[in-house]
Parts: C-alpha cells; sequence; structure tokens
C-alpha cells in the first residue's frame, strides 16, 4: 500500500469504516449502571454513536468519514456517507448522546481519549462544505470541551501510559478543535497544561514501550503534544532536550516496530495501533525539522517500517478493523 492517501485508499478506508459504524453488536459498552433502568442495549444508550465494537472508535470512525469526505468529495463512498450523516447526525439524535453525558455516572465517560475524538470529529465537521452536520453535533461537542476546561486544572500529574487514558494524546487532538473553532481560551489552557505536565522532561528513555496492549507510544505521543501546542522556536529546544539521541537511533526501542501475535485478541492487536500511531508521530515530528537535519532521514525510515508492519492488516480481524484505519490515515496524511 502507498504511504500517501490514495482516493482508492481514502474509497477502502472509507469502505471499512461505513461496515461498522452502525454494526451494533459485538460491543463492549463502557457504561455506568446507576439502577436496573440503565441496563439498555448500545443503540438506546448512545443513539448515534452506538456501532464500532465501542463508543469511541464509533467517533473516530465518523471523524475518518468526514475527512475522507472533505478531501474526496466525488469519492465512490461520498455519497454512502452524505446518506449516513444525514440519517445519523440530526439535533435528535445528537440530544440523545449529550443526554447520556449529562447523567452523574458519565462525569468520566471516555476521559480523555473519547473526549479527544469527540473534538476531532467537530473540528472535521466544521470544515465541510455543508454545515448541518457541525451544527447538530455542537452541543455535545460544547460539553465534552467544557469537560476539558474543568478537568484540566483539576488534574496535577499527566498519564503516560500507551492506551486510552493518555493524556497527551488528549491534548493533541483537542488543539485542532481550540484552533478550529477559535477558542482561545481553551487553546490557552491546552498549552499552558502542556508545559506544566510535560515542560521539564528531557532525556526520554522509552523503557517501558511497547508494553502488551499499547496502541501509543508514550514518547512520540508527548512530543508530537507539545510539537502541536508550542511554537516552533520553543518546541525545538524542548524537543533537543527530550529526545536527545535520535540521529543515532537512541532509545532503540522507538525504532523497532511492535510484533503482533494474534490479530483475533483485542489487546494484542492495539499493537498494530501502536505501528500505525508512531508513523503518525514520526512523520509529523520529521516534518517539524529542518530538511538538513541529520534526524529527518531517520524519523522518516523509521515511519515507514512501521507502516509496512501494520497497513496490510487493517482488517484482518474485526478487533483491528473496528479502529486501525482512523489511525492509518492519521499517519498517512502526517
Amino acid at each position: 500500500m502507498p504511504h500517501t492517501l490514495t482516493p482508492e485508499t481514502a474509497a477502502r478506508f472509507a469502505a471499512l469504516t461505513l461496515g461498522h459504524v452502525t454494526r451494533e453488536y459485538p460491543n463492549k459498552p463502557d457504561h455506568t449502571l446507576a439502577g436496573p433502568e440503565d441496563a439498555r442495549t448500545p443503540a438506546a444508550l448512545h443513539p448515534v454513536f452506538y456501532g464500532s465494537f465501542d463508543w469511541h472508535s464509533c467517533v473516530h470512525g465518523y471523524w475518518l468519514l468526514a475527512r475522507v469526505l472533505r478531501r474526496f468529495p466525488e469519492g465512490p463512498q461520498a455519497g454512502a456517507i452524505r446518506s449516513l450523516f444525514d440519517r445519523q447526525l440530526t439535533p435528535e439524535k445528537v440530544a440523545g448522546e449529550c443526554a447520556y453525558l449529562a447523567a452523574p455516572t458519565a462525569r468520566g465517560f471516555k476521559r480523555p481519549y473519547g473526549w479527544a475524538w469527540a473534538l476531532k470529529l467537530a473540528d472535521e465537521l466544521g470544515r465541510l462544505p455543508d454545515p448541518r452536520w457541525a451544527r447538530a453535533l455542537a452541543p455535545m461537542a460544547e460539553i465534552v470541551a467544557q469537560r476539558f476546561r474543568e478537568f484540566l486544572p483539576l488534574s496535577p500529574y499527566p498519564v503516560r501510559v500507551g492506551t486510552h487514558f493518555n493524556t497527551a494524546f488528549g491534548l493533541r487532538m483537542a488543539a485542532d478543535y481550540a484552533d478550529g473553532t477559535g477558542d482561545a481560551g481553551l487553546t490557552d489552557l491546552l498549552r499552558a497544561t502542556a508545559l506544566r505536565w510535560y515542560g521539564a522532561d528531557a532525556d526520554c528513555p522509552a523503557w517501558g514501550e511497547p508494553s502488551g496492549d499499547d496502541f501509543l507510544s508514550s514518547a512520540l505521543i508527548e512530543a508530537e503534544a507539545l510539537r502541536r501546542l508550542m511554537p516552533a522556536d520553543e518546541f525545538s529546544p524542548w524537543f533537543d532536550r527530550f529526545l536527545p539521541r535520535l540521529a543515532e537511533r537512541r532509545p532503540d526501542t522507538l525504532f523497532r516496530p511492535a510484533t503482533v501475535t494474534d490479530r483475533s485478541d483485542g489487546k494484542i492487536a492495539h499493537l498494530d495501533g501502536l505501528n500505525l500511531s508512531r508513523a503518525w508521530c514520526l512523520r509529523a515530528l520529521a516534518g517539524a525539522l529542518p530538511a538538513n537535519d541529520a534526524r529527518v532521514p531517520v524519523l522518516r525510515e523509521t515511519a515507514q517500517a512501521h507502516l509496512d508492519a501494520a497497513l496490510p492488516h487493517l482488517a484482518d480481524d474485526y478487533m483491528g478493523e473496528h479502529w486501525l484505519a482512523s489511525f492509518a490515515l492519521l499517519a498517512l496524511e502526517a
């Protein structure tokens, strides 16, 4: 598969995603029951985002479809994407999602990973020529943005794991929404939090990577978050301190694609996502460096190796099929 987003690749990703965003089962709900009345089906709980095995994967499946529609508005899946959005992204159905989030038991629902993707979706919908879908989702996006505003000042420490709880990923994705909506206050909060959590970090060993169910590199997603949130002249010296031996391919664990031994195991299948998310971060970081920087070819070659390891396996099993294409799209567009 080419390492750029071609119309053919985008159509394949969209077809895969259209096949699961309205597939209700199997489903892994992240749902707290306060009483017997809360024992409901996924579609009853979530009128929009009930598919794709879990809520957050469904949300970023919609993001992928919105992104493909914007990039290739006449592509072979464009009509199906518009039809899906017309059916699902309605004020009435989004109101059902908002009602779920309003429950006291949902205060921490999908924090920060699902929050991040919800804002990323809202940002992408806002860039489409048809404003109806962005307007419909706007109330839910504002709820999520407010949760970031309330949560970040309360959180003294980052979460550095390679899974859904990673806070650098949340900051990175929320930044696109904040900038896209012109919310300077949210942008400032995201930047200040990133500096408070990560600004003093130096000589990252990446010794814990990868663990057995990572789909994010805690080292590289931190660097990508700071790249996105810091001015270039401030990011450059921070990055030099954070990973000072990249030109020597150190820490060496960052340069070896993860081995995936069983793609029918949902946790082990995360490692395909790790390879894709590493490629995304590596390519984005390479793009932030001067063209003659010795680290650029190292980062790009490593990204290619990670893409080679993961791209052939996006649909090997539903444990990866329901989510991997979104990270493949991030990597190919970086």
